[in-house]
């Protein structure tokens, strides 16, 4: 199975019909961290929804991805770690996949939606962000829009081509100057779609215990979030 199960037909492609541009390194460091509670909670558009709850690292938000389609039964679900990154006061997110679709191998080998992959291995995704108390606007990368910017700046960024997917290879603090240095640049952030914040209820914690519940012979019993 190509670098072990292809991550989820997941994120990108579902909103935009592209395959991401991936990275080694991470584009966050110490310095560059951020955490905005408008964030908190869940965004739909199309038929994917964003969920971020809270992690046990304060500085890190649990991202559960859902997609659903009505042309397939099947409902595609996942967990990422993400990380908001400042630059310059201009705001990006680091993903990072942190747990595999829910549901067997042979189940998502099966799956025909004719949307994006990014791969189960330690890479990172960037997305350009705008966050506001109604919305979650966001720019996606595209390998077919990376190719033409770095045919036009061939010394733009390192990278390395594998099955045909641009993987970035250069060091964070690079990686930081080049997103900076296009961040405006269709050619790297083509792709702009608009999430709707979904109402709800109080926005939960990852790590959040439910509260005691009675049972049929009236004896608490206990139940907890199992967390990842």
């Amino acid at each position: 199975m190509k670098f072990k199960k292809v991550l989820f037909y997941l994120l990108a492609g579902t909103l935009a019909g592209c395959v991401p541009v991936m990275s080694i390194n991470p584009l966050y460091d110490n310095q560059t961290l951020a955490f905005d509670e408008k964030l908190l909670g869940m965004f739909e558009a199309k038929d994917v929804t964003w969920e971020f709850t809270r992690s046990q690292d304060p500085n890190v938000y649990q991202l559960i991805y859902t997609a659903e389609s009505k042309d397939d039964p099947n409902v595609l679900k996942g967990i990422f770690e993400a990380r908001l990154v400042n630059l310059d006061g201009r705001l990006f997110l680091d993903i990072f996949p942190k747990e595999a679709p829910w549901g067997d191998e042979d189940e998502l080998n099966r799956l025909k939606w004719p949307i994006d992959s990014f791969f189960m291995i330690p890479v990172h995704t960037f997305v350009k962000v705008a966050i506001s108390e109604s919305q979650l606007k966001i720019w996606l990368t595209d390998d077919d829009k990376f190719d033409e910017l770095i045919k036009a700046d061939p010394n733009a960024v390192r990278y390395e081509s594998v099955k045909g997917i641009p993987v970035l290879t250069s060091q964070t603090g690079q990686i930081q100057l080049f997103v900076l240095k296009y961040a405006d640049d269709d050619r790297l952030f083509p792709n702009e779609n608009i999430m709707t914040r979904k109402a709800s209820g109080p926005v939960k914690d990852a790590n959040q215990t439910k509260p005691a519940m009675p049972d049929a012979n009236d004896r608490p019993v206990e139940l907890k979030v199992k967390t990842q």
